[in-house]
């Protein structure tokens, strides 16, 4: 408790007082630390001030000579989507007052990618590209109006801006009425559908009560419409049908209530209903008669009904034919004959609430040339009844945290549609887990024949660099780590680790696979850099570079530089993060694999400095400088079993293995040191090795000596003094 208020003082003291008396503030709104640090020209070009931040929002008008012109705001204040570092992204908007984007400034993060791999501009033109976006059309389109401009390597910062910008612009202009947006209603979670509610028999006294709701439109009142419209042509093209002719009578009940189902559906058809939705949907019948019909040509098309659609605040429901079924006979007593009946489902993930109202949008068309169309709307408005409604006592007393259920559950909503937009990959990194593990498990007859085994290393070592590394961009580094421990330390959140699916899976294999094999799971097989580094040296020498043996006494002291980048990383992001990520740059995974070498000079000839010393020393980086690796080598001692099979003679007198360990991780004494072992199998292909494992050899030699293996089972000879001595020998080896 006292560290943090320390820090808090520390903060305030470093943000300071603003110059500006009028933006001087004792509320804690991420808006009143920054607005002194952004030139208001900056943000929007011609304005040159800012007002003082409002009580009611963290909001502060945008002014130009005095005349305010928009308002700004920080996206944190309304939003609490966190980046990949597991921290806020705080992103100044301003907005005018018709709810369009005036400007966009990117002012604080903790995102590594954007500190030190993405250049500025690219961020600051990616964060523009957001001047005009019109918020009231992306509240009509849930969010989705827009283009989302994606930056290579940095997908899931992106996303979390986008997030901010569009989430946080929404509820500012509902709250200030900006571009005539209401203010968002908040749910009424005291209410929910009383299920032993019963609805009346009469068609004509449901519609008398509100059960169901009614839109009727003559051919005079659409007439009257279209004339009112800008388009002459349209007026031109007026219906000749008298004006009393009836357009369209189109009403709505939802039938998804039980009792209102059953009073118009009748109990086969209610019981039916039932058993097409699944647990959280909801259904409406619309019927209607008329010239006009409520399904439009779409549906014929392609089962996209495009002249209705159900809106409810934000959320928008277009109906599909998956989603549709006829109605046969209605029940209730004096329903009128209609040319249409229909069902609708709406799906539970919509949002949709069967107890606030509704409208549902019709959308007619009038030809005005031989291929052109005006259009206009007409709603039918619909509220669930109080009769069919109940108070719900756990709901009730839910309702203080609703408005961080709410943020909650829209941050789940972003993770969830990463992880759907990464199916692919997710899937293949799946199957590579999936054939690692059974290599791992059945190691002996993945072993078995050494020139498999070496195209099987060279091929998946392959699809870890093309396609984690260079395509999903999925480098584990030691800033995940220090992430981590920042989150764990202060307010942890699995939201901001599970933004990055394949990075998550990742960490989730590497923490599994440290129980079992140690650090080499993901060392020697899944990480890009380290595929990158063997593949260069297999080539260099099929190129003939010689390779260097560095002896085992500085060898061995060399290990440790590693262990102490690691250590001194560690201990800087104690003190700061931002200063720890900094130095994390003696990782060369972002300009190699995350950048793909587009980055500045210094940084490309320090990644070709540590790939050409790997052409002389294999993994020269793996071994002696990786803080990733150290990081993964603390534990290694810790994993349940002992995998690698080793014979007695290893290490004395036979040093086969420890001559070709790739890594040098097998003493002169034969132990393999798990802290240093990347589990690439070598080893294991030499334990089986006809013709360089010495154990092995004598092993083949005594038993050609003895003869066939077929003559031991021999009846007649089995007992021979020299056939006994083999086997015992055998069995001693």
């Amino acid at each position: 408790m006292l560290l943090r208020l320390f820090a808090a003082v520390v903060l305030a003291i470093l943000v300071g007082i603003p110059a500006n008396p009028a933006l001087a503030q004792t509320d804690k709104s991420v808006l009143s630390q920054f607005i002194s640090k952004v030139a208001p020209g900056d943000l929007v070009e011609g304005s040159d001030a800012f007002g003082p931040i409002r009580d009611d929002v963290p909001v502060a008008p945008l002014l130009q000579r005095g005349v305010e012109i928009g308002h700004v705001f920080i996206t944190s204040d309304f939003v609490g989507t966190t980046g990949y570092s597991g921290k806020p992204i705080h992103t100044m908007v301003a907005v005018d007052k018709d709810a369009r984007v005036l400007g966009v400034e990117l002012v604080k993060h903790s995102e590594p990618i954007v500190l030190i791999g993405i250049p500025d501009s690219k961020i600051k033109a990616m964060v523009h590209g957001y001047r005009g976006v019109d918020l009231v059309a992306e509240a009509k389109a849930r969010g989705s109006a827009h283009d989302l401009n994606i930056i290579s390597g940095a997908t899931v910062t992106i996303m979390v801006i986008d997030d901010g910008i569009i989430r946080a612009g929404l509820k500012v202009a509902r709250a200030l009425g900006l571009g005539g947006m209401e203010a968002e209603v908040k749910a009424d979670h005291s209410f929910e559908i009383d299920p032993e509610a019963t609805a009346p028999a009469s068609w004509m006294t449901m519609e008398g009560d509100g059960t169901i709701r009614r839109l009727s439109l003559d051919v005079g009142q659409v007439n009257a419409a279209f004339a009112a419209m800008d388009d002459p042509r349209a007026a031109k093209r007026a219906l000749k049908e008298p004006p009393e002719t009836t357009f369209i009578d189109m009403q709505t009940a939802l039938v998804s209530v039980p009792g209102i189902g059953l009073a118009i559906l009748g109990e086969a058809e209610n019981a039916n209903l039932r058993d097409w939705l699944e647990p959280g949907d909801e259904a409406i019948a619309i019927v209607g008669r008329g010239l006009y019909s409520f399904k439009g040509s779409g549906y014929v098309r392609g089962g996209i009904f495009d002249r209705i659609v159900l809106i409810q605040d934000d959320v928008t429901v277009r109906f599909r034919d998956r989603g549709h079924r006829r109605i046969g006979d209605i029940v209730a007593e004096g329903a009128p004959e209609f040319t249409e009946r229909d069902l609708f489902k709406i799906p539970a993930d919509s949002g949709f609430d069967p107890t606030r109202p509704f409208r549902i949008q019709l959308l007619v068309h009038r030809e005005v040339a031989a291929i052109e169309k005006v259009f206009t709307t007409f709603d039918l408005g619909y509220q669930l009844p109080p009769q069919y409604q109940r108070k719900s006592a756990a709901a009730a007393a839910s309702e203080p945290s609703a408005a961080p259920q709410a943020e909650e559950d829209a941050q789940s909503a972003l993770w969830k549609r990463i992880w759907q937009d990464k199916t692919p990959e997710i899937i293949g990194l799946l199957a590579m887990l999936g054939v690692l593990t059974l290599v791992f498990f059945f190691q002996h007859f993945a072993t078995r024949s050494a020139r498999f085994y070496f195209w099987f290393r060279m091929s998946f070592l392959t699809v870890t660099l093309v396609f984690l590394g260079f395509y999903a961009n999925a480098q584990l580094s030691v800033v995940n780590l220090m992430a981590l421990f920042g989150a764990l330390v202060t307010d942890f959140s699995w939201q901001a680790f599970l933004l990055d699916p394949l990075t998550f899976i990742l960490w989730f294999a590497v923490a599994t696979a440290l129980l079992f094999w140690g650090r080499g799971a993901y060392c020697g097989w899944l990480c890009p850099f380290g595929a990158l580094q063997e593949l260069t040296n297999r080539i260099g020498r099929a190129l003939h570079i010689p390779q260097i043996e560095l002896p085992w006494g500085l060898h061995e002291r060399l290990w440790p530089i590693k262990y102490m980048i690691f250590l001194g990383l560690f201990g800087t992001s104690l003190y700061s993060i931002e200063q720890a990520e900094h130095l994390a740059e003696v990782e060369p995974f972002k300009t190699a694999i995350i950048l793909k070498f587009m980055r500045a000079w210094p940084f490309v000839a320090y990644v070709i400095a540590l790939l050409v010393a790997g052409l002389f020393v294999e993994r020269f980086f793996c071994r002696y400088l990786c803080p990733l690796g150290a990081a993964l080598a603390i534990p290694a001692r810790l994993r349940m079993f002992d995998w690698l099979k080793r014979y007695h003679e290893c290490g004395n007198p036979c040093q086969t293995c420890a001559n070709e360990c790739p890594v040098d991780a097998i003493h002169p004494t034969g132990e393999i040191n798990p802290n240093e072992c990347i589990n690439c199998l070598h080893c294991q292909v030499l334990y089986q090795s006809e013709a360089k494992c010495p154990v092995v050899i004598k092993k083949m030699k005594r038993r050609a000596r003895v003869g066939s293996p077929d003559a031991a089972l021999n009846p007649q000879i089995s007992n021979h003094p020299n056939l006994k001595n083999s086997r015992k020998e055998l069995q001693d080896v």
